[in-house]
């Protein structure tokens, strides 16, 4: 007989009601007719709750999860991917209880631990030792289950010398260590990770990685959320795509993610923007990003010999001091495989003036690989803050021409085709013989 399912999803699905203020009342009559009309009031809620439109939004009633279902077997790591609003972290909520569903239900076999938020948990006077004590009990485990670990978990966090130190002075990194060492090593069935694992540096990232996957080899199971395709092409053998609150594609990592990508981006030479509130900011509007070749001709299909420009086009609305504008270019598995910016050059790296601007970066040909790839849009104020990120904005493809990488011995490995510059010496000319 086979283990029932770590988890097993059915219908689910969480609305909430938007827009609505409470209305007050001044005088007993207020009062008394408003109660009178309730009945009708509520009949017509109940109305609006039973439709569902393409948004999730019907008037003032938003769907963040709708009839979404699907089993986990035991010991599987899944990616959650979606864009911002598709309802990723809404699920990982209702699978803590956090938050009651509106709609279906969810069955868990086996405790779970989950990291949603950076320091969720924690009561912020109180020391790290007393909150790994705090968040372990929390989780069901025993006071000496969690002596067992305790030094593990202070070791992986890398907080021994604040151990003893009030959480409220932790940094947000250090929070973010601690929770998510408490919610690993206390070894919990299921283990619900959200983006939080961004906050952390690349190195603990890394690490963090490398302990979810020694978590699943114990047969634990795994559910992470992010943004970060290469992680969850790294981490997760199955990936769930969600889109509007409504599970779009549930499948092979890598099918997924290839068909993320196409639905976000175009594929094509050129992409406008004129009509995306994300593309604008107070200060900043990006209008347009391009691949141009040595023509001037804008194309989304291009010859791995050939160089081509990667142009976009932006408004300065208020004047920035080191402004920078970049891209960074990825494989459609998420692979980051380089990123750029205009002011890498110094003679760029300056204040910004209002204005209309072009910036244009030049890939060499022989340089990418054969493949298909998606540009990421990046714009921030260096050392402040970001003012723009535009993900997968465009698709395009490199085709093989039969050139560098295609000679006898196949197709070359690794994420650039370089045409390194060699030279060949002889050590022992005219010797032999």
């Amino acid at each position: 007989m086979s283990p029932e399912p770590a988890l097993r999803v059915e219908g689910l699905g969480k609305r909430y009601r938007v827009g609505r203020r409470e209305q007050r009342h001044d005088t007993l009559v207020g009062a008394v007719l408003a109660a009178l009309r309730a009945p009708v009031a509520n009949l017509r809620t109940l109305r609006r709750l039973s439709r569902f439109d393409d948004d999730g939004l019907e008037d003032d009633v938003l769907w963040a999860l709708h009839d979404i279902s699907f089993e986990v077997e035991q010991g599987e790591v899944i990616g959650v991917i979606g864009h911002n609003g598709a309802g990723k972290s809404t699920l990982l909520k209702l699978l803590s209880r956090i938050t009651e569903p509106s709609a279906g239900r969810a069955v868990i076999e086996g405790r779970v631990a989950s990291l949603l938020e950076v320091g969720t948990g924690f009561h912020p006077e109180l020391t790290g030792r007393e909150n790994i004590y705090l968040n372990g009990s929390v989780l069901g485990m025993t006071r000496a289950e969690i002596e067992a670990k305790f030094d593990q978990i202070v070791a992986f966090a890398e907080v021994e010398r604040f151990v003893d130190t009030p959480v409220k002075r932790y940094s947000s990194g250090m929070k973010v260590r601690l929770a998510f060492a408490v919610a690993a090593h206390l070894e919990p069935e299921i283990l619900l990770v959200d983006e939080v694992l961004a906050v952390g540096d690349l190195r603990f990232q890394q690490k963090s990685l490398g302990k979810m996957n020694e978590v699943s080899r114990h047969g634990r199971t795994v559910l992470f959320v992010s943004h970060h395709m290469g992680a969850i092409s790294t981490l997760c053998p199955r990936c769930i795509w969600l889109h509007r609150g409504r599970l779009r594609l549930d499948g092979p990592t890598d099918q997924v993610i290839a068909a993320y990508v196409r639905e976000g981006s175009q594929l094509g030479g050129a992409r406008l923007f004129d009509d995306e509130p994300l593309a604008q900011t107070d200060e900043l509007v990006i209008r347009g990003l391009s691949l141009r070749g040595a023509d001037g001709t804008s194309s989304g299909s291009i010859d791995v010999r050939r160089p081509f420009g990667i142009e976009i086009e932006y408004e300065v609305l208020r004047p920035m001091t080191h402004c920078r504008i970049g891209v960074f270019v990825q494989t459609h598995s998420g692979t980051i495989v380089f990123d750029s910016y205009d002011a890498d050059h110094e003679e760029y790296f300056g204040p910004r003036v209002p204005g209309r601007y072009v910036s244009r970066a030049e890939v060499p040909g022989d340089f990418l690989m054969p493949g298909g790839y998606a540009l990421t849009i990046n714009a921030d104020i260096t050392g402040v803050k970001r003012l723009i990120r535009l993900e997968n904005a465009l698709l395009f493809e490199v085709y093989d021409t039969g050139a560098v990488g295609t000679e006898i011995g196949g197709r070359r490995r690794g994420v650039v085709l370089p045409k390194l510059d060699w030279r060949v010496r002889p050590l022992d000319a005219g010797s032999g013989g």
